[in-house]
């Protein structure tokens, strides 16, 4: 399984590649995450993407696809991978293609979990997290059975990001689609776009992924 996983903020990418993760055995890879650990580990390329970081400027395309190189060759990826936040742009996909294609590792599959944009900014104003324990609810799709109480461990704290109001995530979700509308297209003339409807039970959710990838 080496596929890329495409869904705006709120779409359920995150909890779906976990279980993607323990079906199957393969590793999400997330650029964000990748990023992290190299500046974190002070790697040549991790020096380069911090020095980009620092100076407010988009860290290179080539220094991620270095980075998605390295992380490939270790051995969890064996049975294949799910990257997570990468690509975002044409560009970006073609050099990732073109990377793949070296490694004899070449894409199979771009999963696109779609949810109507109406439901993804109830998804993220709805949002409330445990202060206490970090269990996390929706006020709006899985509240806590007592109003402002949490389930798990009785904290009364179930704060609200302050970046999840409308107002931002209604931008988040309009770039979201910009970047994402040409990736589709990208991937649908390849033939290997293969779309979900993300709405539903996680697990409904899961399978229609599962039918999807078959």
């Amino acid at each position: 399984m080496r596929i890329v996983l495409l869904g705006a903020p709120g779409s359920g990418k995150g909890t779906q590649a976990k279980k993607l993760m323990d079906a199957h055995g393969v590793p999400q890879i997330s650029t964000g995450d990748l990023l992290r650990a190299a500046v974190a580990a002070n790697t040549e390329l991790g020096q380069k993407a911090k020095a980009a970081m620092d100076a407010g400027e988009l860290v290179a395309d080539e220094i991620v696809i270095g980075m998605i190189r390295e992380r490939l060759g270790e051995s969890d990826t064996t049975n294949g991978f799910i990257l997570d936040g990468f690509p975002r742009s044409t560009a970006q996909a073609e050099a990732l293609d073109t990377m793949l294609n070296e490694l004899g590792q070449p894409l199979q599959t771009a999963l696109l979990i779609k949810v109507e944009f109406g439901n993804l900014v109830k998804r993220l104003t709805g949002r409330r997290t445990c202060s206490a324990c970090g269990q996390m609810y929706n006020v709006y799709f899985s509240p806590p059975q007592t109003d402002g109480v949490c389930d798990r461990c009785g904290g009364t704290d179930l704060a609200h990001r302050a970046d999840d109001n409308e107002e931002t995530i209604s931008n988040r979700l309009n770039v979201y689609q910009q970047q994402t509308e040409p990736l589709v297209a990208y991937y649908d003339t390849q033939g290997k776009l293969a779309s979900v409807e993300g709405e539903g039970p996680l697990d409904e959710v899961f399978a229609r992924i599962e039918t999807a990838l078959a």
